[in-house]
């Protein structure tokens, strides 16, 4: 193999500078990656750390990266650029990740993506994630630093439809322990929704925070009891969904009831749900078989086949 040599410096132990020749690919070898032949020269150059790799990224980017196959467990890949790099069936088991940039990377098949160590985000391309088929595993994206309301929305853009409609939770706090049940048992059932205590962070305007979410999620899921009928906040969550409704044209909200307050609440926003919706009963949601059989009617209404009927007035 034919090179010519970049003079790459760092400090020794000594704190003496050392200068070493970096192997570059001249043209001969760009037809020898092409023909598949180079995987093992590139994973050999990776090998020698980041600032190498990205040295030699920076002087051939038109050199077609091929470390399908390879052996990169416990590899140190942070602020590495692995642009248009293809990883199928690649070992990233225990790597170390973080500044990495994953730009038109095929990641669905790369092995031990859920034991990868983030140092840091990673810079992760939407043609990355907008792959046709197939999900990247959730765990990875999250720990690459990219948000629920990120992933919830590239998932609503993919071509592979969502089993499971997406839910804002409203309700009050005085119902914190049933809607923690729920909340989790939801998530048990890779159902994504978005829960306030939980998924606020430090800082989040609350009011933008809560509309950014009605907007991206698919239903609002309330919890109706006295205690949210007396909430303005949930009537304000209530409110919005009803306004996305009539804008889109089709149902947003879920109303499930843990008491029967809603059925003479004489506020006009709980009054029309009353009218117009069918309300899952959630009344005895303390007896294990009972609220098993509830929950089973939520989950079948949201199947994103299945819209749940609005009542005529």
């Amino acid at each position: 193999m034919n090179t010519s040599t970049y003079a790459r410096k760092d400090e020794t132990e000594r704190g003496h500078l050392a200068y070493w020749p970096v192997p570059f690919y001249n043209e001969s070898t760009t037809e020898e990656v092409n023909n598949g032949m180079a995987d093992q020269q590139q994973l050999d150059l990776l090998q020698q750390g980041v600032e190498v790799w990205n040295a030699w990224r920076d002087q051939h980017p038109e050199i077609l990266i091929k470390l399908s196959g390879t052996d990169l467990s416990g590899a140190h890949l942070s602020r590495a650029h692995l642009i248009d790099a293809y990883l199928s069936r690649a070992d990233l088991s225990g790597a170390r990740v973080g500044w990495t940039i994953f730009g038109d990377v095929d990641l669905r098949t790369v092995k031990g993506l859920e034991t990868v160590i983030h140092e840091g985000p990673s810079t992760i391309g939407t043609d990355t994630l907008l792959r046709p088929e197939g999900d990247i595993l959730e765990k990875f994206l999250r720990e690459a630093g990219q948000s629920d309301t990120f992933i919830t929305y590239v998932r609503s853009l993919t071509q592979n439809p969502i089993e499971y409609y997406t839910c804002f939770i409203s309700y009050s706090s005085k119902d914190q322990e049933f809607a923690e049940r729920l909340y989790t048992d939801l998530r048990g059932k890779d159902i994504r929704c978005w829960f306030a205590p939980e998924d606020l962070k430090i800082g989040d305007e609350f009011r933008r925070r809560i509309d950014e979410s009605i907007r991206l999620y698919d239903k609002l899921l309330v919890i109706l009891s006295q205690h949210s009928i007396d909430s303005s906040w949930v009537e304000y969550e209530v409110k919005k969904a009803l306004k996305k409704e009539q804008d889109q044209g089709k149902p947003a909200l879920f109303p499930i009831a843990l008491d029967e307050a809603i059925k003479d609440a004489p506020d006009a926003w709980a009054a029309a749900i009353r009218r117009k919706r069918h309300i899952g009963d959630f009344t005895k949601w303390k007896e294990h078989d009972t609220y098993q059989v509830a929950f089973g009617r939520l989950l079948r209404d949201l199947q994103a086949s299945t819209i749940p009927p609005m009542r005529q007035p």
